[in-house]
């Protein structure tokens, strides 16, 4: 799904994550639904290969903790590790 802004994205990206610590929804559940987020909104979650301060802002450390080890190590796409390397 595409966002306009970089709060809408990190709204998703707090629902998803929120569902799944409340058990809502399965692991593969949440590492998909990051994956396609990150594919689709890169621009609006990534600048200078950090979180943006807006998406830093909204989701808070431990979500993206979460999020950070999805896109480092649970994706089998090579190129998402690549443009995430720090």
């Amino acid at each position: 799904m595409f966002y306009r802004t970089q709060r809408e994205v990190a709204a998703a990206i707090n629902k998803l994550v929120d569902a799944y610590w409340q058990e809502e929804i399965k692991e593969q559940g949440l590492i998909s639904g990051v994956n396609n987020i990150f594919d689709n909104n890169q621009n609006k979650i990534l600048k200078n290969n950090q979180f943006t301060k807006v998406v830093q802002q909204q989701c808070g450390k431990r979500r993206l903790e979460v999020v950070d080890k999805i896109l480092r190590n649970g994706s089998d796409k090579p190129s998402l590790r690549k443009d995430f390397d720090a």
